[in-house]
């Protein structure tokens, strides 16, 4: 059985800094791509940023490129998401899977263990 942990979510005015991580255990972590996922009130679900299993690919959203970072620590099972310059639209509860392949994808049908989420709430 998967697991995966999330946490480092919390309130931020707008312009600051959170970083998330997401710790994993049941699989080989280090065989698998990981992704951020997020989900505002009302809305579906949506790609944020994906890692590939050696951390060596990443793939941004456009909505977030140039300000997270997604990387991962598989000494230790963990995948973090780095988010600076914060916007309100940015409020959400951000959610880590694992990927069914090695690569980065963006189809949330391509992950199938997620974690229970954490709430960013990013006031302006």
């Amino acid at each position: 059985q998967v697991q995966l942990v999330e946490s480092g979510g919390g309130l931020v005015q707008a312009g600051g800094s959170l970083r998330l991580s997401c710790a994993a255990s049941g699989r080989t972590f280090s065989s698998y791509g990981m992704g951020w996922f997020r989900q505002a009130p009302g809305k579906e679900r949506e790609f944020v940023a994906a890692i590939s299993s050696s951390g060596g690919i990443t793939y941004y959203a456009d909505s977030v490129k140039g300000r997270f970072t997604v990387s991962r620590n598989n000494a230790k099972n963990t995948v973090f998401l780095q988010m600076n310059s914060l916007k309100p639209e940015d409020t959400a509860v951000y959610y880590c899977a694992v990927a069914q392949k090695r690569g980065v994808t963006i189809a949330t049908n391509d992950y199938d263990y997620w974690g229970q989420g954490t709430q960013v709430t990013v006031s302006s």
